[in-house]
């Protein structure tokens, strides 16, 4: 049986105790605070929820056990209660859907670890088929990782699974966390599911350096958007996301080529229209897309290109 460690706790942290019992707290007295979303923390319970949604449906893609009680009574309030929250579903289950498909792809390609940057509620150390060799590791805002250890320290994990608390801007202790996995592994798999989002470009592209620095970082699995999406998405959630202090910034116009300067190229790109059709996950009104695509193909092809987005998979040259 797997077990989860804990690492990373550096001086001036506060007990781990002390921390759940204060994340607990937020939680529960979430139903007495007006605003939805109040950090980029919240975003992982709505995810969550997402998860829920998904694992519940008979005709499921994924099941998620786990997913409803990370979401909480917040999650499915921040869903039901955002702007066209509910029926924004199905990109995230798209998404989760790719990056599982991948990640197991890239295990069975032999793949020994798995960095997950920014990790949320995401639970597939418990949920996915894993070999007991692989090392799992998860970083987070330490208040996260309190608030999941506490809430799945029942639960055995099917890897070898670390949780690290780090606040990923701190670019000294990210740089010396990526060089001590990549010390002791062969080949690693970073993840950044729903993060970049959140970062100047900039910053991404620092993350993508530091990333390439470390010679075992073969792969990378992240999400990406065109800015017509990006712009579309702060119309409906922007000002949200901005009261929260979570406001999305990156998008970039040339797409995945923004991170061939840090030496990683594009491998596969699963587009979200494609991967939603295949998986009868499309968004509302899909059947227009498709109508224009058959009568307009042209112009079909200059609307994909406007509102592209997916998961991505890279690799390091």
């Amino acid at each position: 049986m797997a077990s989860v460690e804990i690492s990373g706790k550096t001086p001036g942290l506060v007990d781990y105790g002390v921390l759940t019992a204060e994340c607990s707290l937020v939680i529960k007295s979430a139903h007495m605070d007006d605003k939805l979303l109040r950090s980029v923390s919240d975003t992982a319970l709505w995810v969550a929820h997402y998860r829920t949604m998904e694992s519940e449906r008979p005709d499921a893609h994924f099941h998620d056990p786990y997913a409803r009680r990370l979401a909480g009574e917040r999650g499915e309030r921040i869903a039901k209660n955002l702007r066209r929250g509910r029926t924004m579903a199905w990109p995230m289950v798209v998404r989760t859907v790719c990056f599982d498909e991948l990640i197991s792809r890239l295990i069975s390609e032999g793949a020994d670890t798995v960095i997950n940057l920014a990790a949320g509620l995401d639970a597939r150390p418990y949920r996915m088929n894993l070999p007991a060799s692989l090392r799992w590791i998860e970083v987070d805002f330490p208040e996260m990782i309190s608030y999941k250890q506490g809430l799945l320290e029942k639960d055995v994990p099917r890897c070898r699974l670390e949780r690290v608390p780090l606040d990923l801007a701190d670019l000294d202790g990210r740089r010396r966390l990526l060089a001590r996995v990549n010390a002791s592994a062969s080949k690693s798999v970073v993840l950044t599911e729903g993060l970049l989002a959140y970062l100047h470009p900039e910053e991404v592209l620092s993350l993508a350096q530091d990333l390439h620095d470390q010679p075992r970082c073969q792969y990378w699995i992240a999400d990406i958007a065109s800015p017509a999406i990006l712009e579309r998405t702060l119309k409906y959630w922007g000002k949200e996301l901005a009261s929260a202090n979570a406001p999305m910034r990156f998008a970039p116009a040339e797409g995945p080529e923004f991170f061939r300067p840090q030496g990683w190229r594009l491998v596969e790109f699963r587009e979200f229209l494609d991967e939603s059709r295949r998986l009868k996950r499309e968004m509302p009104g899909a059947w227009m897309v498709h109508l224009i695509g058959n009568l307009f193909p042209r112009r079909f092809a200059m609307m994909r290109q406007k509102w592209r987005a997916g998961v991505i998979l890279m690799q390091r040259d």
